[in-house]
């Protein structure tokens, strides 16, 4: 799962964040807009992207500081989807990947946050939905281990937790690493990290997103080792979007400038401390009183260090890589995530790199769209 359920210091967002039947926030107005009230694109481009009509982005989890929900965010309050002629209305996912890929499916949304190894789930299950752009194929899965555990193969026989599974790529990790999967005793653990430094019922490890647990920790005086797939060559991704089929096919244009606008955005709200405190300040305002504006700026830069750390190969940020995605099948096989019957040639052919291609030249963003 790409995005998630905040812990403890974020658990109060769920309560005060807007349900996903609300109306979210609708494309910038005037008043909270850094842009001119014309548009800064051709008139003919200009028209394409307002016969789309209103274009509704789906976030993974709530309005939290993620690569491929802040830059949704900020395109919208300093306007670069207006200046692209584009009407994107911005609602609140739930954390439940599956909702967001049945929504998207049957059209109530026209672009979301997926994961890839999640799409390629979902269209292993018949769900119709195409991958357009993904930002590293490093992941936010990892696994947490006291200070004392420095190779994984001391977890042998120790106890595990998890919040109801392992994820695939933590798993194939351990397993690469050498750990005995079967000697270990996997529980099923909330959501406050706390019980690892404290190793309640004997744990000894703990999976956790890369962005999130281990930042509350170290928050807390408790610092802990963080074990990463991505440095054990396991497939995954960062920022993966997708979008409805027949919406991308109908307007090409305005998922090309949907992508345009919020990496130009994303290069804003990563480009200084101010702009992150900016950017967080205007997802603070989408949900309310309790979001925790100093740990979202956390995630936010943590998260974008992993992007740039990880880099696409051979693709400008956005980019899809169709090596990872023969790696995921490979993976998603070994775990009978998907049926054997899913072939990488399939996979492939459920993501399409065109709307991305468009928006680069000579590697470089083009802003605004020609």
């Amino acid at each position: 799962m790409q995005h998630r359920r905040l812990v403890a210091g974020l658990a109060a967002l769920a309560a005060t964040a807007l349900s996903l039947g609300l109306a979210g926030c609708s494309t910038s107005s005037a008043a909270d807009t850094t842009s001119s009230s014309t548009s800064a694109i051709s008139s003919k481009r200009c028209a394409e992207n307002k016969a789309a009509g209103p274009i509704t982005y789906l976030s993974g989890y709530q309005y939290q500081s993620s690569a491929s929900i802040l830059e949704y965010i900020a395109a919208s309050k300093l306007g670069y989807f207006k200046d692209l002629c584009l009407d994107v209305r911005l609602k609140p996912g739930s954390g439940d990947t599956a909702q967001n890929t049945k929504l998207l499916a049957s059209g109530q949304a026209s672009i979301s946050a997926i994961a890839e190894q999640d799409l390629i789930q979902a269209r292993a299950n018949g769900i119709d939905i195409t991958g357009v752009s993904s930002y590293s194929n490093a992941g936010l899965d990892i696994l947490m281990t006291n200070k004392d555990i420095t190779k994984l193969t001391q977890l042998d026989g120790k106890v595990v937790g998890n919040k109801g599974f392992v994820p695939a790529a933590v798993e194939a990790m351990m397993i690469k690493a050498g750990v005995d999967w079967k000697s270990l005793q996997q529980v099923k653990e909330g959501y406050d990290p706390t019980v690892l430094p404290r190793k309640q019922g004997g744990l000894e490890a703990l999976t956790g997103f890369i962005s999130n647990e281990p930042n509350l920790l170290r928050a807390a005086g408790d610092p802990v080792t963080v074990w990463q797939p991505v440095k054990y060559g396991i497939p995954s991704s960062i920022g993966a979007m997708a979008a409805n089929p027949a919406f991308a096919k109908a307007h090409p244009t305005a998922v090309e400038d949907v992508l345009r606008a919020a990496i130009h955005a994303y290069q804003y709200c990563s480009s200084s401390d101010a702009h992150v405190t900016q950017c967080v300040g205007y997802a603070a305002d989408l949900s309310g009183a309790t979001y925790d504006k100093a740990q979202n700026a956390k995630i936010w830069k943590t998260e974008v260090k992993t992007i740039a750390d990880n880099p696409t190969p051979g693709q400008p940020l956005g980019g899809i890589d169709p090596a990872n995605v023969t790696k995921l099948v490979a993976m998603l096989h070994q775990y009978d995530i998907v049926p054997g019957s899913v072939t990488a040639s399939d996979a492939k052919g459920w993501f399409d790199d065109r709307y991305v291609d468009a928006i680069y030249q000579g590697g470089k963003l083009v802003w605004p769209a020609p």
